[in-house]
């Protein structure tokens, strides 16, 4: 079964990870920081590749590179630049993942949760989607 296993962050985080604290998100990272995140999330995607099943996983570019398509209410595009003034957390990067169960999806989720932050750093939960088969079928 394929799961898509995602973390969530705002631009305030990624603002922080460049070292730049605001009111939104106060443990501006240091290099430090930045390495240890770094390093941990290569030992989880060489262990998930090791074990066959990582099948990608992808960190994303900032809120603020984003565009936003939608439709007016005269069905006519409307296209917005820039962080989603809807919601403040977005996407911030995604694993899909081909487990054998949701037991071990969960335990992956778990271990995800352990990656290291700045003190004071806002932890958001891990979110895991199943991901339905192409044939339409059960998950």
């Amino acid at each position: 079964m394929k799961y898509l296993v995602m973390v969530q962050g705002t631009q305030a985080d990624y603002e922080a990870m460049t070292g730049k604290p605001s009111a939104n998100s106060p443990a501006a990272w240091s290099e430090k920081d930045m390495q240890a995140m770094f390093a941990f999330m290569g030992s989880l995607n060489d262990d998930l590749a090791e074990s066959g099943e990582i099948v990608d996983a992808q960190g994303l570019a900032e809120p603020a590179q984003t565009r936003l398509v939608d439709v007016d209410k005269d069905g006519r595009p409307v296209i917005t630049d820039g962080p989603y003034g809807e919601t403040k957390e977005v996407l911030a990067g995604y694993w899909v993942l081909d487990c054998a169960s949701l037991d071990r999806v969960t335990e992956i989720a778990k271990r995800i949760q352990e990656c290291p932050v700045p003190e004071g750093a806002p932890h958001y939960p891990v979110v895991i989607r199943p991901i339905p088969d192409a044939d339409g079928g059960e998950c």
